[in-house]
């Protein structure tokens, strides 16, 4: 009786064992290795696919996990949210999957990650927020509240670029995503990276998670322009200020990042209330994440208050 006891006790620890771990698909992957020019390049299927020496790294969801995602957006799917159960966990993972093989998430150790991840988000909470003030949780637990403007004011058209990317009749081109698109042009732009048609169909963006957070994740893996670096490179230091830029206050770092996305909207004007919105979602997510605001670096790095846009050339007498 005792024996046939213990082994229903241990049948039990092992279903329990399956049961916690069993349909997780972010628990150890043992990654393919290879060696390429005496570089070692890794590929850990699903999240970091296609041998990269990114993927020899820690995947996003060895360090942020389901819990964590909600705990940044605490109030994403409150009554009085307008994105109710739009947005979740597993539709950033997936859309980041397709990013970690070229470093996001994925670039330097465990704390650059946790940080990319934090920076990412951070623009991402404080483009989709409800929250002000005095609102329940604070406003900062608010991220992830929206999917799409709700009240646009024109179609977005620019007829500018009527030949590269035409306004299909009647479409509106307003605001959608995880990090907002606007304009004709950037759904064009946007819908070839992706490969999906954005420019007849940019209702997509709102109808499904994983392609808003894929074309967030392609905007801040991108570059806008030529010389100029991407909201990624800026952040993780793969950027390299030219004289020009040092001359402009430009440095790597997350005010880098404002300036990349942002450019003049928000940076080079001292003191600005959506700079130092975007700047606090950023220090609220490092400390729920466990890191840490102190890890966010000093103010020159974490601000773009004085940096020049890089639409601007610094002038030898500038004091900006």
């Amino acid at each position: 009786m005792e024996s046939k006891w213990c082994v229903f006790v241990a049948m039990a620890m092992f279903m329990l064992v399956i049961l916690v771990n069993g349909d997780d698909e972010t628990s150890a992957v043992k990654p393919k290795v290879k060696i390429v020019k005496g570089k070692k390049l890794c590929d850990k299927g699903w999240e970091c696919k296609g041998f990269s020496e990114y993927c020899c790294n820690q995947t996003i969801s060895d360090f942020f996990q389901t819990y964590q995602f909600e705990n940044l957006f605490a109030k994403r799917n409150t009554p009085v949210a307008h994105a109710v159960g739009f947005w979740d966990y597993h539709s950033f993972i997936t859309a980041a999957a397709q990013y970690q093989p070229h470093g996001f998430g994925t670039t330097g150790g465990k704390l650059m990650g946790q940080k990319e991840v934090a920076a990412f988000l951070g623009h991402v909470g404080s483009k989709t927020s409800c929250g002000y003030g005095v609102a329940t949780g604070g406003p900062l637990a608010w991220g992830l509240c929206y999917n799409k403007e709700m009240s646009p004011s024109k179609l977005y058209c620019d007829d500018y670029y009527k030949y590269d990317y035409p306004c299909t009749p009647g479409v509106s081109y307003h605001g959608r995503g995880a990090l907002p698109i606007y304009w004709n042009y950037n759904y064009g732009k946007t819908g070839e990276a992706l490969k999906v048609d954005l420019l007849n169909y940019p209702e997509q963006i709102e109808n499904n998670a994983t392609l808003a957070f894929q074309a967030a994740i392609w905007r801040w893996m991108t570059p806008d322009k030529k010389n100029q670096p991407s909201a990624h490179e800026a952040f993780v230091g793969k950027w390299k200020p030219t004289k020009n830029d040092t001359l402009a206050k430009r440095v790597p770092g997350f005010g880098a990042t404002m300036n990349v996305l942002y450019g003049d909207q928000v940076c080079g004007k001292g003191d600005d209330e959506s700079m130092n919105n975007i700047v606090s979602h950023y220090l609220y997510y490092l400390d729920l994440m466990g890191v840490g605001r102190e890890e966010a670096g000093p103010h020159e790095v974490l601000s773009c208050a004085e940096q020049l846009p890089f639409s601007q050339a610094p002038t030898t007498t500038s004091s900006s």
